[in-house]
Order: C-alpha cells, then structure tokens, then sequence
C-alpha cells in the first residue's frame, strides 16, 4: 500500500475546478483534502495569485513512479503546458512524499526526486498539509522532520502569503 502526498496548485482558468478534477480523477484513492489557499506566486514570474491545497491518497497498486505518472495524466488533462519554469499554469500536481507502507520512498533519479526537493521552503504546501495532516513529518537532507517545525524556519510574509478561501474541494 503506498500513501502519497500531493500538493495541488491553478492559476489558469476556473482554478477551483481544475483541483477538483485532481480530487475527481482519483475517486476512491483519495483519503483527505485540505482546506483550499489562495497564494502568492513562487519562484519570481509574475502572473496571478494561485489556488492551493493537498491531498492524501491511498492505492496498493501504485508505486511512486505509478504516482507520478497519474499526477502527470491529470496534468495533461487539464491542459497543462511546460512553458515556463514556475510560470502560470493551469495544474500542477506535485508529489510531495509517498510512503510503502511504514517506509518513505527515498528516490533521486532523473524522473523523480522523492520526497520533493524543496516541499520545505514552501508555505503554500506545509500549511495546507498541516490542515490535514497535523503530525506530518518529511525528510529533508536525511532527517525526519516534523512539517510543524518546517513551517516555523520560513519567512512570516511567506507564511502571511497562504490565506484561507471559503472554497472546498470534495
């Protein structure tokens, strides 16, 4: 059985629809659903604030590379297009972590980087993973580490930056 931890983000389009589909296209696997944020762009190009949240889902057929794989079917169908590192889009569907089992997958080849590289620089994934997940921990540089913890070394504005919306993915 592996659990993943997606982190899910729009600001093409009807944002909130595009992370439902995320929520839709995995029906029965999906075990929790954050809260929805607005946020502030990362990574320096300018474009519209995003729509965020985080789900947990669950499949015994599935591998981390079989995650990815999912993750980037829904990409594509929402339209998703590689233009620009970081720039405006209308899905992206990161993994953040997935465990086997009691074991989290460690993997660092040129498809997948597990967990995800720089999940713990960004407020935007943290919080609404905290929402769901309040004991959540990660591996950062080898060391497990509470995500509460995580979130706590970041920048207050970076932190300010993720606001509650009255939206609901379900």
């Amino acid at each position: 059985m592996t659990t993943v931890v997606l982190s899910i983000g729009s600001n093409i389009g009807d944002r909130r629809a595009r992370l439902q589909s995320v929520v839709d296209g995995l029906a029965e696997a999906v075990r929790a659903v954050s809260p929805v944020y607005e946020t502030e762009p990362w990574g320096g190009v300018a474009q519209d604030p995003f729509l965020n949240a985080v789900v947990i889902a669950e499949d015994p057929g599935r591998d981390a590379l079989g995650w990815l794989r999912r993750a980037q079917e829904l990409e594509r169908a929402a339209d998703r297009v590689r233009a620009e590192r970081w720039g405006p889009r209308t899905l992206d569907v990161d993994l953040v972590t997935c465990r086997d089992g009691d074991r989290e997958v460690i993997c660092g080849d040129d498809d997948l980087t597990l967990p995800h590289p720089r999940a713990h620089q960004r407020a935007f994934v943290l919080i609404p993973w905290l929402a769901v997940e309040p004991d959540a921990t990660l591996t950062v540089d080898g060391i497990v580490r509470p995500v509460h913890d995580l979130l706590a070394t970041l920048d207050p504005d970076d932190r300010a930056g993720v606001r509650p919306t009255d939206l609901a993915l379900s």
